[in-house]
């Protein structure tokens, strides 16, 4: 087998496989994220970073952190988690956290807490709310990310363009979502590359 030929054909696959998890998880026709570059040979694992104080096990299965009544602005997260070598992990599981809309963290209960799992072409979606700031941190998402059989992968999740990205210290750049905003929301994509 040509050598060339098979990367060309798995970059033609994978910029497909990309932009089905808009379509395919909810998020409206003619959704104008930018589309995820292409793999190459070995992409980079997507860093890891400390889980803060306020990681609490066995969340809920849930794919909405919704709450009943809220008119705070929503927030539609889509993307892949994808091994090493840029192939869908089927049936990851993501455990997301993140504080409400006024800074602060649900300890006793699930409040903006929940997990959910991959499909089998290694695509997620979530829908949560626009989290809020707190002293010292810019806004921000938790997230767990265990492939099956592989190790569990801790990070966080950046909003583009936010004030608050040049004072924190633990802020990375490439932890920043694709974000566009639609209507009174906003939608965005983030790919994890996690070790298998």
């Amino acid at each position: 087998m040509n050598p060339i030929r098979n990367q060309a054909g798995r970059r033609r696959f994978l910029r497909a496989a990309l932009a089905l998890p808009l379509a395919s998880t909810g998020v409206a026709a003619g959704q104008s994220l930018p589309l995820t570059p292409a793999c190459g040979e070995k992409p980079e694992r997507t860093q890891s970073q400390t889980p803060g104080p306020f990681f609490t096990p066995n969340s809920p299965r849930r794919s909405s952190l919704v709450e009943p009544g809220g008119k705070v602005e929503r927030l539609v997260l889509v993307g892949l988690v994808l091994s090493p070598q840029c192939k869908p992990v089927a049936n990851a599981l993501l455990d997301f956290w993140h504080c409400d809309e006024a800074g602060e963290y649900d300890n006793r209960g699930f409040r903006y807490r929940g997990h959910v799992f991959a499909d089998t072409q290694g695509r997620y979606s979530l829908e949560t709310i626009v989290p809020g700031e707190y002293p010292g941190r810019t806004r921000h998402i938790h997230v767990k990310v265990h492939a099956p059989g592989g190790r569990v992968l801790t990070t966080q999740l950046y909003f583009p363009d936010e004030p608050g990205n040049r004072s924190d210290r633990i802020f990375r750049r490439e932890l920043t979502m694709q974000v566009v905003r639609k209507g009174g929301g906003r939608d965005a994509r983030f790919d994890f590359v996690v070790a298998v």
